[in-house]
């Protein structure tokens, strides 16, 4: 009789779990209109801003209400998929079709929304040294991509319809994947309605009452990353390029941790550009016998989001011998937990504004 009780009360207990869990899913919608314009952050594009770039954002949102830690951490986001279309209004330029993952994070009793979304992106008319040789922004079919949005967000206005209006910007490049690589940003005003898919029908928001503190030791990582590059020379060929990496984290909290470590650079796109420069321009004073490697110090920090996190670093090379870009480089991307210890990362290497790489890492941090 009491296994068969115990058996009934569990059998509740996941019955009404599950329940709650079901009842903590909402989905909604949302559709944006933009018209902006396109920031001249380079001399070398004021030939393509012609026209103002229009088009459209439609989401697909998950909305969270604390049923894991991190949700109620960052104020219960949204997070979902979207797509953009975007006519640059330019024929040089052509039209944008892109795709994204994107967090949505609210701010002032959940009247702002802040979004941010990462994708890749086709372009209809990438450079071509024959039919398109005035396109120096994009030198690709395929584009790596990011848009943020700042809104006044209001939901369930009449019957799960909503509406929003705002800012945003939207970044194309590939990353020096192939040349050109001059890249565009669209600041655009957006205008837009949102419509919730369970008519607007409330769910109360979870808090936890007792959040233990997280303490951990110093950690260390063994990164290595990879990829394909091209350097600003239209026409030099991609070449492969290899990173180690490794630093040691200390956590803050639940939230941030901060990092110190060095990075070795073994970067085959620089081998081509040394023997370029040393061949045809040798008022450049390179050397055919000039290293193509780096070594670089850096600081950084690592924002966790569930079993995500992002990553920014500052570096600075202290062996470097051939001189490209500046001194000083910096790092910023994505991480995916697998477990406690392996992760993977996407990661976009630059120096100030200029891109140099987009780098797929796999580590492991012990």
């Amino acid at each position: 009789m009491k296994s068969k009780l115990f058996s009934c009360l569990l059998l509740c207990v996941v019955f009404c779990s599950s329940q709650d869990n079901k009842e903590l899913k909402k989905y909604t919608l949302d559709a944006n209109q933009f018209y902006g314009s396109i920031l001249l952050h380079n001399p070398d594009i004021s030939h393509l801003i012609n026209n103002h770039p229009g088009g459209v954002i439609l989401s697909y949102n998950r909305k969270t209400y604390g049923a894991k830690e991190w949700e109620e951490l960052y104020n219960y986001p949204d997070y979902g998929a979207s797509f953009i279309y975007q006519d640059m209004n330019d024929e040089t330029l052509g039209k944008n079709y892109g795709i994204y993952a994107h967090y949505n994070f609210y701010f002032l009793k959940r009247n702002v929304q802040f979004r941010v979304g990462q994708g890749i992106a086709y372009t209809t008319n990438p450079y071509d040294r024959e039919t398109n040789f005035r396109n120096n922004a994009y030198g690709s079919d395929f584009l790596s991509s990011t848009y943020l949005m700042l809104n006044y967000h209001k939901e369930n206005v009449f019957k799960g319809l909503g509406f929003k209006t705002g800012i945003a910007v939207i970044h194309y490049s590939n990353a020096n994947f192939r040349a050109p690589n001059t890249s565009t940003n669209t600041f655009a005003l957006n205008a837009g309605v949102t419509y919730d898919l369970d008519s607007g029908k409330e769910i109360a928001y979870l808090k936890s009452e007792d959040k233990p503190k997280i303490k951990e030791p110093v950690k260390y990582n063994l990164v290595l990353r990879g990829g394909l590059n091209e350097s600003d020379v239209i026409g030099s060929g991609q070449y492969g390029f290899l990173i180690l990496s490794g630093y040691a984290d200390k956590r803050l909290g639940r939230k941030s941790a901060v990092q110190f470590g060095a990075d070795i650079f073994f970067s085959n796109f620089l081998k081509e550009l040394i023997r370029f420069q040393a061949t045809s321009f040798p008022e450049m004073d390179v050397n055919l016998d000039d290293d193509y490697k780096r070594i670089g110090l850096f600081v950084g920090h690592e924002l966790f989001i569930n079993s995500m996190s992002i990553v920014t670093q500052l570096g600075y090379y202290v062996y470097y011998p051939f001189d490209f870009e500046g001194r000083v480089y910096n790092r910023v991307g994505l991480k995916r937990y697998f477990g406690d210890k392996v992760f993977g990362a996407v990661t976009l290497k630059s120096h100030g504004a200029a891109a140099e790489a987009v780098e797929f890492g796999l580590g492991i941090r012990f």
